[in-house]
């Protein structure tokens, strides 16, 4: 689904990201793990059109998509959340739904003034469909709550829906368990399980939580100091040596990694 290829991408003489490369296999949860400063939203941000890369390319699907915009990535079905959720905080949390396709008839005065019935119809037809995502990540109870009253576990759980307004193909989250309790986190994780077995998705995940990467990513895929340090199942990357003296300094052994 994704391939990048020697990336690197630097801010003066930083090297954020320093010759990374890796493969994102279609149909798979990846997990993106590494210690702070590793380069891992940097990456991110190059492979979704925030930054443009200094070298090196992206593909998506074969077609190389480097330095392609946000919204251009978007419609071609890649979507990356971020660490702080990014709702609309006076609008409700269907409305926040609902805003997500593009190119909606609403969207241009003469439309709005000539083609009322088309626009309520793809109103409807939106409302139908947002309901559905809401009843997926079992947070319908909160379609009328204004967004920025939302936990920071329901506001991940909403970034999560937008992306299921538009069927992202593939989708990037940015550490989804920050400042989210674990029944929270435990939802979120359904939800993108069933989201990869169900409906196809491919996602990679950035994240500090071993258990949580653990029980969804294979492969996991670790960055330090802006390059790929290692690749494998959960359990391999635990007993990685250099791994562990990645995140600690030390030759400390797993249990001491785990809880770091």
């Amino acid at each position: 689904m994704i391939v990048v290829d020697d990336v690197h991408k630097h801010f003066g003489g930083f090297r954020a990201v320093d010759g990374a490369s890796f493969e994102i296999a279609k149909g798979s949860i990846t997990g993106l793990i590494g210690p702070n400063g590793a380069g891992k939203s940097t990456v991110f941000n190059v492979i979704a059109g925030l930054l443009k890369p200094t070298s090196g390319r992206v593909l998506m699907e074969g077609e190389d998509i480097t330095g392609l915009a946000p919204h251009e990535l978007f419609h071609k079905g890649l979507l990356r959340t971020f660490q702080i959720a990014h709702e609309f905080p006076t609008m409700t949390v269907r409305e926040n739904l609902m805003m997500v396709p593009g190119s909606q008839h609403g969207e241009t005065l003469w439309n709005a003034l000539f083609r009322r019935r088309e626009i309520a119809a793809e109103e409807a037809a939106l409302a139908d469909k947002a309901a559905g995502v809401l009843d997926f990540l079992t947070i319908s109870h909160l379609a009328d709550e204004k967004a920025g009253n939302l936990s920071g576990g329901q506001k991940k759980l909403l970034e999560l829906g937008r992306t299921m307004m538009v069927d992202a193909k593939v989708v990037f989250l940015d550490e989804v368990g920050a400042g989210v309790n674990r029944t929270l986190l435990n939802t979120i994780g359904d939800a993108i399980v069933r989201l990869n077995r169900e409906r196809g998705y491919t996602f990679c995940v950035i994240e500090h939580d071993m258990d949580f990467i653990a029980r969804l990513c294979d492969p996991v895929i670790v960055m330090a100091e802006g390059k790929v340090l290692a690749q494998g199942t959960a359990d391999e990357i635990r007993r990685n040596e250099a791994v562990i003296e990645a995140y600690l300094g030390t030759g400390m052994k797993h249990r001491e990694m785990a809880g770091a």
